[in-house]
């Protein structure tokens, strides 16, 4: 039987604030990773949503399959706020999830202030320089 490096996928089974950001990536739970977030209930999972300019729904499966858990969600859009394209804000919004876009740093904060509070928060954070 070989042994080698096992890669998975970036997974963090609980919630946690984020302690951290920039250089291209975030640190939370005393661990650090490079390259962008999604948030949820389920977990911190690595995210990269196929086209960051132009999201869709199915970059935001993994958050559909928990929306009962979910009340809004935060869009950290990196350095410059970005609008949601009008086809995932409906579809949010028929899930019963809120979205709001704004920097990542901006949601950074809120998502760690929601979180303190025990919202049913999650967030999609793009990682920034």
């Amino acid at each position: 039987m070989a042994k080698g490096i096992v890669i998975r996928e970036a997974h963090f089974p609980g919630r946690a604030p984020i302690e951290a950001y920039g250089n291209g990536g975030f640190r939370f739970a005393d661990m650090s990773h490079r390259g962008s977030l999604l948030c949820l209930p389920s977990g911190i999972h690595g995210w990269e949503p196929a086209d960051a300019t132009a999201l869709t729904t199915a970059d935001f499966e993994r958050l559909f399959n928990e929306a009962d858990k979910v009340e809004i969600l935060l869009v950290g859009t990196g350095k410059d706020l970005r609008p949601l394209p009008a086809a995932l804000r409906a579809a949010l919004k028929a899930a019963g999830i809120a979205s709001d876009p704004m920097s990542t740093g901006a949601a950074v904060r809120t998502y760690n202030v929601l979180l303190a509070e025990n919202r049913a928060v999650a967030a999609a954070l793009f990682a920034v320089d």
